[in-house]
Order: C-alpha cells, then structure tokens, then sequence
C-alpha cells in the first residue's frame, strides 16, 4: 500500500527533482569556485609577455639618451619576478605539483629566473643581446602555453559545469513527464469519475461506480463512494417507500380532516344527532378501514350508558324514530364481516367537556391491523366535536324549555294583571246587578250598572287585543333596528306624522330575547302614546352606554294625571314586568315641558360578564 501511495509518490518526485537540483547547485557552485581567478591568472600571465619584450627593450636602451636608470632597471625586474609569483596566477594553478599547468609554471619561472634575469643584470653587449633575445623568445613561447592551458582547463570546467546543468535538465524534464503521466492516470482520471459519480448522485441516479483499480488513496476514496452510493441507493429506496407511505397517511389524514370539517358542520347544522352523524361515521370507518362505531349517551336518570348512534346494525334499532332511514342497517353476511370477533379490538373514547361526562365513542378495529396514531388522534378530536355538538343541542333544549316557561310565565302573569282583573270586575258587576233585581225604582242604577258592564267589557276586549298582539309579535326582520323602523312606520301612520327614531346600538349587543321585550316595551310605549297623549312629537332613543343599553320614548303631550297610569290599563304595569325580567328598571315620568318620559335601563345578560366599575342602572 505504501509503495502505491499517491503522497509517496508524489513525495520520491519531489524529492527526486530536489535532490537533482541541489546536486547541480552544489556541482555548478564547486566548479565556479574551481574556476574562480582563471580570468585574473590569464590576464596575468598573457601580461608576462608583453612585459618580456619591455624589459628587452628597456635593457638594450640602457646606456642610450633617456634611459632608464640602473634602479629602475632592477626595479623592472623585480616587478616582472613578482608578477610571475602573483597570487591571483599561484591560485589559478593546481595544487597537484606533477600536474602539467604546474610543471608549466615551473618551467617559465626557472626560464626566468636562472636563465634570463641574470642576463639583465649585465650590460648589454651583442652577443649578449642575441643570446637574451633568443631565451624571451622561449620565455614568451612558455608563457603562450601556459596561458593556453590556462584557458584549456577553464573552458573544460565550464563544459563540465555545462554538462552536469544539462545532464539536471533533463533528469528533471524527464521526472516531471513522468510526473505529468503518473497524475493523468493515477489522479485526474480517477478523479474525474469520482466527480461523475458525484453529478450523478446529485441527480439522484445512485447506480454508478467507480471501480478504480489500485490500492492508492483515489482507489481506496472510490471504493469508499461505491459503497456510499449503494447505501444511498438503499437508503432512498427505503426513504422513497416511507414518504409514499406517509403520503398516503397525509392524503388520508387530509380526507379524514375534511370529514371531520363536514362532520362539524353536519352536526352543528343538523338538530338530529343519529342522522347527522351516522353517514359521517361510515365514511371514517370507510377512510380508516375501521368499524363498527357506537355512541353511548349518558343519562343521570339510568345506571348505565344508552346507546343513542350505530353505524352497523341488523335490525333496527330501538331509538329510531325514522323508519324510514335505512343508514345503519346492513345484512347478516356484512354484520358478521365486521371487526367485532375474536380478531378485533375495542377503543373506548369518552364524550365529554370539562364539567361533565356526556358519553362513550366506542370504536372496533382489526386487532392484526392495529390503530395508527393518526386515526386515533382523528377519533380524539371528532369524540371533541360530538362532545361540544351533544353539550350545545342539550343547552338549545334546556333554553327552549326554559324559555317556553318563561313564556307561560308571562302569559299568565298578562293574563292574571289584565284580562283576569277586568273579568273579575265584570263579575262583581253581575253580582250587583243581581242583587238589585228589576225593581222599576233601580233603572237609573241599572243603567249606570249596564254602562260600567259595557265599559268593562269594552276595555276586556281591548286588553285581549293588545295581547294577542303581543303574544304573537317576533322578529321577522334580520335585527332590531329593522324592526323598530318597522314600527315607528307603523305608528307614524296611525298618529299622522312622523316618529322620530335615533338607534345608537352596537350589533350583537342583545340577545334574542332581549331584542323582543325592548320591542314589546317601545310597541307599548307608542301605543300609550297613540292612545292617551294627544301629542304631535314622539322620539324613540335607544343608546349603549357601556355596560348599560338605555331605551327612552318621549312625547309632548298631556302627560299622566297627577304622576299615576289610567283606569283600567295595565300597560305600565306590563312594561314593569318585562323590565324586571330584562333585570332593569322602567321610568315613567312628565317632562317639565309637557308630555312623558318612559325610560328603560338594563344591563345584557352578555355584558355581565364584563367586569364594570358599577353594575346599576340608571332610570
């Protein structure tokens, strides 16, 4: 594995190359350095030469007009003696004294100084001159030869350096082919398929491999995203099958939450409870492969529970009051397919709010199959919903049950102020009258008698009127201020001008019936109007100063006679008792400027809830 490794590999190349170029470095430095003062050593011994031919001429012009001197003379010589010896030439030569530059050297220093130097210091003559000129001949033939070695042996120094540089070169451009073609195959290629690989998976196309050859990092990498790659192929596959999977729970759990949006509306809309729940049910038990499903009602006055709900049944059940219905029946042979066998399961899901337990969604199940989350938190919110629909139609049935008492209530208590009242007047009158008897000495008693029976019966026929059409009043207008518009129309018909109505009432502030005896009193009150006070104004204010609704009819009549209602009328005493009821209090008072004020304050039952700094009413 180490001999394949790409580091390695990489590392012996980089190595190789460095170690080829400090080789040259340290090659090429060593040959400098070897080489380093040949040009001064030339230079001074190519100067030898001339200085040769100067000293000869010097020497034969030494007794001649301007002359040197014999001190200069010798001062040449010993000049030229230490040229020889310069160590800028000495340096330049080998330290080997057998080598040939050296036995050069050697040769032009003994020329000199045992041959020519002792001839300078003669005096010039002819045949010395001859013999002189003769030996700087060799000296100089001498000294061209070692200058030519010399340069020889530089320039071989600077072929070698030459050589090893090329030699370097070529090693190097060599490895770094090599180099250049080990990366193409060992590393671009592989990867470059890693990187297909790679695209691939991003596309999600997990079936590729690289299967690269080797036991170098690359290979053990592609061998490593092979095996990535099928786990990834797995693991979506896996993934592909649990999203399908929880996309059908979603796709039912969305049905399911679009059963029970209907199933709120079914119940809330539909007064009767088996009917609107049961093909409710059956689509749940459809949608959630379960059933049957029974509802038991809880009843104070029984020990147990009442089945009130069955989606599956024989035969009909005993609390069916329709039968015509035929939702809950189904045959033997679908009965006993049913869940509810030695295979099934039950759940039971209790009905009820906060205070009270309303009753038992019982619900059967295939015991292999079991009951996912959902469904169950599915069943938990519509038992929710037939708790709050079984708890609002028992509050709609207690409120119709109160509400008709409390209509009896007040039909009898009308009944008793004022229809009971005059008839037990009429009776009393009978009574007299019979007492009296046909005495001709009674007519003028008589006729009083009669006429107070005719008033009486008058004024009763009056009061059934005026309760018949009380008793048979309701809003049929969309809400209160339709209806009072409705009436002031009426009433302004029946005075001959307008009614004035100024209606300053919040929406949804009363209640239903709230909104009837604030009409009931208003009718009253315009009525009395119409009646008794001769008047030619009438306002009609109804106002919301939280948390007080205040209802005033005002008029410029003749206003009550000393503060008190008219005989034989009870409508003041009516308008009493339905402010009580309303939990308020009716005003009946003259307005210093002539007519009555009739005034009524009272609270909503709504706004009683609201904490207020004062709870009283105002007349």
């Amino acid at each position: 594995m180490l001999n394949n490794s790409l580091v390695h590999r990489l590392g012996a190349v980089v190595a190789a190359i460095s170690i080829v170029a400090l080789m040259n470095i340290a090659i090429s430095m060593a040959i400098s350095t070897s080489i380093q003062g040949s040009a001064t050593a030339i230079n001074l011994a190519g100067s030898l030469r001339m200085q040769s031919f100067v000293l000869l001429s010097d020497w034969l012009q030494v007794s001649g007009p301007g002359g040197l001197t014999e001190n200069e003379r010798l001062q040449r010589l010993e000049n030229f003696s230490q040229r020889l010896e310069h160590p800028g030439l000495i340096n330049a030569l080998p330290s080997a004294a057998d080598h040939d530059l050296a036995l050069q050297h050697q040769q032009v220093t003994e020329l000199w100084q045992q041959q020519i130097r002792p001839l300078f210091r003669n005096r010039p003559t002819a045949s010395t001159a001859t013999e002189l000129r003769e030996r700087i001949d060799r000296l100089v033939h001498d000294i061209d030869s070692l200058v030519a070695m010399l340069e020889a042996r530089t320039e071989a120094r600077v072929r070698l350096m030459n050589l090893v540089q090329t030699i370097s070169l070529i090693f190097a451009a060599l490895v770094i082919v090599l180099m250049v073609f080990d990366i193409k195959a060992r590393v671009l290629r592989p990867l470059g398929r890693l990187l297909e690989i790679a695209q691939a998976v991003g596309r999600k196309d997990f079936d590729q491999r690289a299967n690269l050859p080797g036991r170098d990092e690359l290979s053990q990498l592609g061998g490593a995203l092979d095996q990535m790659t099928s786990a990834l192929a797995a693991s979506y596959r896996q993934l592909e099958s649990e999203a399908w999977e929880k996309t059908r729970e979603l796709e039912k759990s969305h049905a399911a939450l679009e059963l029970l949006h209907r199933a709120s509306r079914s119940l809330f809309a539909n007064r009767d409870l088996c009917g609107g729940s049961i093909p409710l049910l059956q689509q749940l038990e459809e949608l959630l492969n379960i059933g049957p499903i029974r509802l038991y009602l809880h009843d104070r006055h029984a020990a147990e529970m009442v089945e009130a709900v069955t989606t599956a049944s024989v035969d009909r059940p005993y609390y069916c009051r329709d039968h015509h219905c035929t939702a809950c029946l189904v045959t033997p042979e679908a009965y006993e397919a049913l869940p509810p066998s030695e295979d099934g399961q039950r759940l039971l899901l209790p009905i009820r709010t906060a205070s009270s337990l309303l009753g038992t969604l019982e619900v059967w199940y295939r015991r292999d199959q079991g009951l996912p989350s959902t469904a169950r938190r599915l069943l938990e919110t519509l038992s929710d919903q037939l708790a709050t629909a079984i708890f609002l139609q028992n509050q709609i049935t207690e409120q119709q049950q109160l509400t008709l008492a409390e209509e009896r209530a007040v039909i009898a208590r009308e009944l008793h102020d004022s229809l009971a009242q005059s008839l037990s007047y009429l009776k009393m009158q009978v009574a007299r009258l019979r007492r009296v008897g046909l005495d001709p000495n009674n007519e003028q008693l008589h006729e009083d008698i009669l006429e107070e029976l005719s008033t009486g019966l008058n004024s009763a026929y009056r009061q059934l009127r005026e309760l018949l059409t009380t008793f048979r009043l309701k809003l049929d207008t969309p809400d209160l201020g339709s209806a009072l518009r409705e009436t002031v129309n009426e009433f302004s018909e029946r005075l001959d001008y307008s009614v004035s109505l100024d209606f300053r009432l919040p929406p949804q502030t009363l209640s239903a019936n709230e909104e009837i005896h604030v009409l009931q009193v208003v009718r009253e009150a315009l009525a009395n109007a119409v009646k008794h006070a001769r008047a030619t104004e009438v306002e009609v204010t109804i106002a919301f100063d939280t948390p007080t609704v205040k209802v005033r009819v005002s008029d410029n009549g003749v206003g009550l006679p000393d503060g008190d209602q008219p005989p034989q009328h009870y409508g003041l005493i009516i308008m009493q008792d339905r402010a009580r009821t309303l939990g308020g209090r009716l005003a009946v008072n003259n307005r210093p400027e002539g007519g009555v004020d009739v005034t009524l304050a009272f609270i909503p039952k709504s706004r009683h809830l609201i904490p207020t700094q004062s709870s009283t009413t105002e007349a």
